[in-house]
């Protein structure tokens, strides 16, 4: 009857458009093609990864040429090479993990270019390395540096504090000691430690790099 047809329409249009949502199309035999969207998604999942690579050389080529003037032994680069699986899940341990494992910094790094906000790991290691500054006349030199890069407004790397926080730099710069920097240090690493942390050991990078299969460590960042 025309009712029995006109109920029957519904479902048929249920079934074409579940075909469609799932991105199947169905070949003569009623065989299913292979899913775009799968094909798609996994493509997009090997450009994420090569970036991350493309990046993470940069800044692994980057330390290796600071660290040559110190030491020109190859022992000490070591740490570039890509970790095991097993040394990588440990820096889901803690964040102080990550940061102390050279690979895994420079890895954190290319994780926070890609979220455009690498500005808070560059902060950090700019006074790590402002602390160990022996000279009174460089630390002066290197707090302005610091002020000017990250701190002042719209500084080319401004970093997200509060103005009573950056009032209270501007101050201590002008007779610069090793803690003129300490409060925003510890604000940013408070900041990365529950906001791009826990992004980081949940991305794309990272899960591969847990995973236990057989993989190169002959090249740096591959």
């Amino acid at each position: 009857s025309l009712g029995a047809a006109g109920s029957a329409r519904p479902g048929m249009q249920s079934a074409l458009l579940l075909v469609v949502r799932h991105g199947g199309h169905m070949e003569r035999g009623g065989r299913r093609r292979s899913e775009p969207e799968e094909a798609d998604k996994g493509r997009m999942k090997r450009t994420i990864i090569k970036d991350w690579k493309t990046r993470l050389s940069y800044f692994l080529q980057n330390s290796s040429n600071s660290n040559k003037r110190k030491s020109k032994k190859a022992g000490k680069h070591r740490n570039y090479f890509r970790p095991s699986p097993e040394e990588a899940q440990l820096w889901s341990e803690a964040f102080d993990e990550l940061l102390a494992n050279k690979y895994g910094l420079a890895a954190f790094r290319a994780f926070l270019k890609s979220e455009f906000c690498e500005e808070n790991i560059e902060f950090w290691l700019a006074c790590e390395d402002f602390k160990k500054t022996k000279s009174p006349q460089k630390l002066t030199l290197k707090a302005k540096k610091i002020y000017n890069d990250f701190i002042e407004k719209e500084a080319p790397k401004e970093i997200n504090l509060d103005f009573q926080t950056k009032n209270m730099i501007a101050q201590n710069i002008q007779d610069a000691t090793h803690t003129c920097f300490s409060a925003a240090q510890k604000r940013v690493y408070s900041l990365m430690e529950n906001n791009s942390y826990p992004r980081f050991l949940e991305s794309e990078f990272y899960q591969e790099l847990c995973k236990k299969t057989p993989t190169s460590r002959a090249a740096q960042g591959t």
